[in-house]
């Protein structure tokens, strides 16, 4: 709730959820999903930095990202998801570890667009989720499944708000 409202204290909560699910992954022999919560925990950080800095003089606003650098995260996503998996799939206990890395890469790229205010971010999250509760599913987690349901909704209520923050500066 608090990214959607665009409160920098999202960046904080983040941290300690992050933490706190290094654990769980870890005990679900998700080794892709617990390395990905130490990361965003760092990503959070930087996060953090970002929204409280803006962009020099002026405060960071929810802007699109340029359809060149949409294609540069894409294309990184893609690759980094591929590397991640089949270095889960080959050093790992990972049981699913091509959709292990792919969360892995597409929640880093969303994580990054969302430092920077970029209202697709929520459309990453949003695929990411869907994915998410899949694999959630397949393990044995409820609880978590049942929250990455809510990570879902407030992906579709974050990209809606987000998007109306940017037609209002128009």
């Amino acid at each position: 709730m608090l990214a959607i409202r665009e409160s920098a204290w999202c960046w904080p909560s983040g941290i300690v959820s992050a933490v706190a699910y290094v654990v769980v992954f870890q005990n679900a022999r998700l080794p892709g999903q617990a390395a990905l919560q130490a990361i965003l925990a760092v990503v959070c950080v930087y996060g953090w930095w970002s929204w409280r800095r803006g962009s020099g003089a002026e405060s960071l606003v929810v802007s699109r990202a340029r359809p060149a650098a949409l294609a540069v995260v894409a294309a990184a996503t893609a690759a980094s998801a591929l590397g991640i998996g089949l270095l889960l799939r080959h050093s790992t206990e990972s049981v699913l570890p091509f959709w292990d890395g792919g969360i892995l890469a597409a929640s880093l790229a969303a994580q990054g667009m969302a430092a920077r205010k970029w209202l697709e971010n929520w459309l990453v999250w949003i695929g990411v989720n869907v994915v998410s509760v899949g694999l959630y599913v397949s393990q044995g987690l409820v609880q978590t499944t049942g929250l990455y349901v809510v990570y879902l909704v407030m992906a579709i209520v974050g990209y809606r708000a987000w998007k109306r923050s940017v037609a209002e500066r128009v």
